[in-house]
């Protein structure tokens, strides 16, 4: 079954990411295919290469990067709700003309079209988040 996942929640205020990685997870150890893992809302900040959470807590990003290489996963985040939050790839900052840039691969940032065609391609497209 080819599924994407829409994550809404916190990077660290919400048990949703924890849910949406350990649903990842499990259904690609179980033979599914993850079209896309949409990062939408407060999700975004979970992409920033400068979190630093202590090291005995969950890190979203590197959890996810490290999932995203095994599995060659497409992690994309919006960017409206990245460009409002301080999130930005290379091309956005030197657009904003911004110092740097805290969003860097195995994440892109894009628009709502690459919901959509979650939406279109996928047999599920399951939502986390508040």
């Amino acid at each position: 079954m080819k599924l994407s996942i829409v994550l809404h929640g916190s990077a660290f205020n919400a048990q949703a990411n924890q849910s949406a990685f350990r649903f990842a997870k499990a259904a690609l150890e179980a033979g599914h295919t993850l079209h896309r893992v949409f990062f939408y809302g407060d999700a975004v900040l979970m992409a920033s290469n400068l979190n630093a959470p202590q090291r005995d807590e969950f890190n979203p990003r590197d959890q996810w990067s490290a999932l995203a290489e095994q599995y060659d996963l497409d992690l994309v985040i919006c960017i409206a709700a990245a460009l409002k939050r301080g999130a930005l790839n290379e091309a956005e900052a030197k657009r904003h003309e911004k110092a740097f840039a805290n969003i860097t691969a195995p994440f892109s940032v894009s628009g709502l079209g690459q919901l959509t065609d979650a939406l279109i391609e996928s047999d599920r497209v399951v939502t986390f988040g508040e």
